[in-house]
């Protein structure tokens, strides 16, 4: 993965995090997912009924897996929080599902960069097996 893609995704995952729906947390979240060659963009959605809110991560697959696509080469996520934030446990957990060694790229507002892989972010995780 090219820094120029990398770029690419972060500059995507900016500007949907505008599109955030968040009146009770207030933390914005934009993630923009790379997969067959296209960008899936996505934000979180709250709820009053707080456990039905959806993370921007998940909202980003629920979009690739519409489209046909099964596998995950790179998502990156942007927030206005003081440090790159990762995508959180249930969001590790279905990003494995869909790329163990996708690349995760956390970047913030201000342009502090983190990047790991899902397998990094999640080892030793639970996978259903048939």
């Amino acid at each position: 993965m090219t820094e120029d893609r990398i770029d690419e995704l972060v500059a995507a995952a900016k500007e949907v995090r505008e599109n955030a729906h968040v009146p009770y947390s207030r933390f914005k979240v934009g993630a923009a997912l790379l997969a067959g060659g296209r960008v899936f963009r996505a934000v979180n959605v709250e709820s009053a009924s707080y456990p039905l809110s959806v993370c921007a991560e998940r909202n980003a697959v629920a979009a690739m897996v519409a489209a046909g696509e099964r596998r995950i080469d790179a998502v990156a996520v942007v927030t206005d929080a003081t440090h790159p934030t990762p995508p959180c446990g249930g969001c590790r957990q279905v990003l494995l599902e869909f790329g163990r060694d996708a690349a995760v790229i956390s970047e913030t507002l201000s342009g502090t960069r983190m990047r790991w892989t899902v397998s990094e972010l999640l080892p030793d995780a639970f996978l259903f097996e048939r």
